[in-house]
Parts: structure tokens; C-alpha cells; sequence
């Protein structure tokens, strides 16, 4: 699969945030559920004065309730229409926009840069409180509350058997025909001064449901509930254990997307392309 461009368009990056609870996830859907795909789109097609609606690709999918604050998608777009509405684009696409996801720069995309495929990491983090009086109501929307006090070492601990290139097949929702290989780069976990807890999750791309289901192991084992070499087990034993909760989303944020300097765009869009097997393993995974 390539990624030239087609003759007469050009391709556009969008680095973009939206705030999660009111959308459907990101992509778009039938029965006119509001997602963020469908939301940018529309404004585009509208700002543009468009009779086409121009697909965007995104660096990564989240699911409903799910925030971004460093989201990345490109747009292929008519040369002449780019070359019309490039200078106005970001302040014309804030005028249409709901106040709930912003468009911050629009830029032409070097040769070979595909949002989704170029990535080479995604940085999520998930904040929880163990405050026994519960979230702060004005950041209800992005903390969870664990109603059990938090041992962040025990956590720490714990996470040190998932870092690394793994099959995280229970950590992961299948899906038919798709790998669930993964190198999980960073999980880590500190504690604010204004004591949230908030976990850094850093890896070069992330399976259905796999940041909150290793965010739901690690606060077992921070509660008591587990001891703390359980999801290093979980892991090895590579399908679905019924003990790993898979937390709500509000507490979760996308905060960056890494991409290679721009003379190894293409190569990393088509190295990502390429299924994935661990050492030893035989057939698909």
C-alpha cells in the first residue's frame, strides 16, 4: 500500500483536542451518532464551502469518553482548495467547531507522513484519585475515583513485568485478522502534589481497550486485591482474564503522538503495515 498522494491534492496534518464525554469516540458511526471524525469533517465541508466531504485518517482511534490533547490526523485536499483557505483555515474552523474539540494547525505534510501508519509512539495518560472524599467536581470529567487507598510503588513494581515487546492478548478486546503485539515503552506511575495518581503509557501503537485494562491490573495490585506479580501472569498466560477491569474513560488522555524525523516517514508508514510476530512464535498471533 502507498502513501503518494493523489495527482491535484495535497496532504494536510491537523494537530487537534477534543474533550471526550460527548462524543461517540472518534469514528464515525451510522444512525448519526456524534463522533469526532463526523464533527471535523462537517465543519470542513462547511468552512470550505465543499460539496465533497475529504476523509480524515487519525494517529489513534479512542473510544467514547475518551480525551485528546495532542491528536494528530491528516487530510488529503484539492490543491486549489488548500491554496484558497490554508491561511484561515484554524480560525474558520473554530468559528464552526463545538467548543468541545479545537483544531490547532494545519499545515502541509511532508512527503511520505501518514498519521496513523508514520507514528512511531503514542503517549496516553490516565489519572485516578484514592482521595477518600472523592474527585475534585471540576475535574470530575478526567479523574477517576478509586474508593480503595493506592500503593503507586506496588505498581510501579508491578509494571515492570509488562514493559517490553509482548503479546498483550489479555489485555486487549480482539479483533478479527489484527495483531495484538505490541512494545509497551513506558507505564509509570507518580503522584501529583495534589495527590491524583496519574499513569504515563507510552507505546509504539495500542490494541482495543489495552491502556485501561493495564490501568485496571495495576490499581488492583495498588488496593490489595492482587498481589503484584498478578498482571505480569495475566500476560504470559495470553487471553482474557475476567479479573482485569477495564476502567472507565473519562480519566483517559491521549497527550502525543511521535513521529520519526520526515526522511523516515515512509519507510515507518510501511514497516507499521507489516503484520507482527514475537521471536519463535509460528502463524498468526
Amino acid at each position: 500500500m502507498s502513501d503518494d498522494v493523489q495527482d491535484g491534492f495535497v496532504r494536510v496534518r491537523l494537530d487537534l483536542s477534543y474533550e471526550g464525554r460527548d462524543f461517540s469516540g472518534w469514528a464515525k458511526q451510522p444512525q448519526g451518532r456524534r463522533t469526532v471524525q463526523g464533527e471535523i469533517e462537517a465543519a470542513l465541508r462547511t468552512v470550505t464551502r465543499s460539496t465533497e466531504t475529504y476523509e480524515l485518517t487519525v494517529a489513534g482511534r479512542t473510544d467514547s469518553g475518551v480525551h485528546a490533547r495532542g491528536q494528530v490526523a491528516h487530510v488529503d485536499l484539492p490543491v486549489e482548495l488548500w491554496a484558497e483557505h490554508r491561511d484561515k483555515l484554524v480560525r474558520r474552523l473554530a468559528g464552526r467547531l463545538s467548543h468541545d474539540v479545537r483544531v490547532w494547525k494545519v499545515e502541509e505534510a511532508p512527503s511520505g507522513f501518514n498519521a496513523r501508519f508514520s507514528a512511531i509512539w503514542r503517549r496516553y495518560a490516565y489519572r485516578v484519585t484514592d482521595n477518600p472524599g472523592g474527585v475534585d467536581p471540576l475535574l470530575r470529567g478526567h479523574v477517576l475515583w478509586h474508593d480503595w487507598a493506592l500503593d503507586m510503588d506496588a505498581m510501579n513494581e508491578a509494571a515492570t513485568a509488562l514493559i517490553g515487546e509482548h503479546d498483550f492478548a489479555a489485555y486487549c478486546k480482539k479483533r478479527e485478522g489484527a495483531t495484538t503485539i505490541r512494545t509497551l515503552q513506558v507505564l509509570r506511575w507518580e503522584r501529583r502534589d495534589d495527590g491524583i495518581l496519574e499513569a504515563t503509557v507510552k507505546a509504539d501503537a495500542f490494541c482495543h481497550n489495552m491502556v485501561r485494562s493495564l490501568v485496571g491490573a495495576m490499581l488492583f495490585v495498588g488496593d490489595g486485591h492482587r498481589p503484584v506479580d498478578w498482571p505480569g501472569k495475566v500476560l504470559a498466560a495470553g487471553v482474557r482474564d475476567s479479573a482485569v477491569h477495564v476502567v472507565r474513560p473519562h480519566g483517559l488522555t491521549l497527550e502525543e503522538v511521535g513521529y520519526p524525523e520526515d526522511a523516515l516517514l515512509a519507510a515507518r508508514s510501511k514497516e507499521a503495515r507489516n503484520k507482527r510476530s514475537l521471536p519463535g512464535s509460528v502463524g498468526c498471533c
